[in-house]
């Protein structure tokens, strides 16, 4: 696999830099660069080329939320983790809308650290599963229920397994079944559920109840 090339959104200096000491020691991938706020991120972005976005969501002058829609209307092939805290559970739906593509809880490990940005790099969704347990505890979650669909068991399956941050490859290993089936299996869901996307299709998923972390 290619460097995957990381930037550090964040306005705590002493976490971004442990961060990315944390990150360099992972052989694939290069720290570029690193930013306050949105606002340094966007600057940032008209000179140096990045693969992904390690994004706090809270930050002064432009917050991740706006950063992350900002970077997906003018770089759309970049791909954002936002990197989020207990009580920022909230704020899962808007970073989703915006167009983030993981989450993780900022006491993450290395190797989840090293997951995530392989999974997003290679357009996969990814969500860390102590932060999907915390997102179905959070009632502001599920504001909006959306009419009930029918998925059978293999749909079912399938559906659990997207949203525990496996790709199409790895779901296709653990059931025994061709890649083409499960891409069947996903299309369906897409259908089903009218999410246009993998990231969309697993909030649809959390605010209607239809898995369990």
């Amino acid at each position: 696999m290619d460097i995957i090339k990381v930037i550090i959104a964040d306005d705590h200096i002493i976490f971004r830099k442990g961060l990315s000491t944390i990150l360099n020691e992972i052989g694939n991938v290069k720290v570029v660069g690193e930013a306050a706020n949105g606002l340094e991120l966007l600057e940032l972005l008209r000179k140096t080329p990045a693969d992904v976005i390690l994004m706090d969501i809270k930050m002064p002058q432009m917050d991740g939320i706006e950063a992350t829609r900002n970077v997906i209307a003018h770089y759309p092939d970049i791909r954002v983790i936002a990197l989020t805290m207990h009580e920022e559970i909230s704020y899962f739906n808007k970073m989703i809308e915006v167009g983030a593509t993981g989450f993780l809880l900022k006491k993450t490990t290395q190797d989840e650290l090293e997951k995530a940005i392989i999974a997003v790099a290679c357009d996969e969704p990814y969500f860390s599963e102590e932060f999907m347990s915390n997102v179905q505890m959070n009632p502001l979650i599920h504001q909006r229920k959306q009419p009930d669909i029918q998925l059978t068991p293999r749909e079912q399956e399938v559906l659990e397994l997207i949203c525990k941050g496996e790709s199409n490859p790895e779901i296709s290993k653990r059931l025994g079944l061709s890649q083409r089936t499960i891409d069947g299996h996903r299309a369906r869901l897409f259908e089903k559920t009218g999410a246009k996307n993998a990231p969309h299709l697993v909030m649809y998923a959390i605010k209607n109840g239809l898995i369990k972390t």
